[in-house]
């Protein structure tokens, strides 16, 4: 099953599109989304076409194949106009039987860790800053951020495949990959 990773959406409008016709392109089955959905938050400048209720309905239209967790940014009144779950602090998902711990980042993150087991997966939004790392007893995962990316990163999202995580950018490149 292939599995796609996004985080930071910040409600920009056309780095939805730019993500959605990433995912229709890379024909994963489901999309995970890893918070920050539609406020820009009170640190981050608006992104390019902050527009959320497009975002809203671009997500909406796609909801029986989101699985989604709280970011910082989210609130009761996103999960009132957004159709699928979007106020859990973390989802674990078993894939390919490796157990991933997503979540948004910023209560749990490396620093701060949750309940994880050796050879656990720990992905995480939150930072903007891409990463794929072989942790202690843990691999760190980060596809980085859709519309706010920092550390002079593209805007990118992730991929996981039969073992394999690959973190891309829009145009479809490589930025980083891992074998889990």
């Amino acid at each position: 099953m292939k599995y796609m990773f996004a985080s930071d959406i910040h409600g920009s409008a056309y780095y939805c599109r730019k993500m959605l016709e990433a995912w229709d392109r890379e024909g994963a089955e489901r999309l995970v989304l890893l918070g920050d959905l539609l406020y820009h938050g009170p640190r981050n400048d608006l992104p390019r076409e902050y527009a959320p209720k497009e975002v809203i309905s671009m997500l909406n239209a796609r909801k029986q194949k989101i699985y989604s967790v709280r970011g910082n940014c989210e609130a009761e009144v996103d999960q009132m106009v957004l159709e699928f779950p979007v106020l859990a602090d973390y989802s674990v998902l078993v894939l390919d039987g490796r157990t991933f711990y997503a979540t948004h980042g910023h209560v749990y993150h490396q620093d701060h860790l949750p309940p994880l087991m050796d050879g656990d997966i720990l992905i995480h939004g939150h930072t903007h800053v891409l990463k794929a790392e072989q942790m202690d007893g843990y691999i760190l995962l980060n596809p980085g951020s859709v519309s706010i990316p920092k550390e002079g990163n593209p805007p990118t999202y992730g991929i996981y495949e039969d073992g394999l995580f690959r973190i891309r950018d829009f145009e479809g490149n490589t930025i980083k990959e891992m074998n889990l």
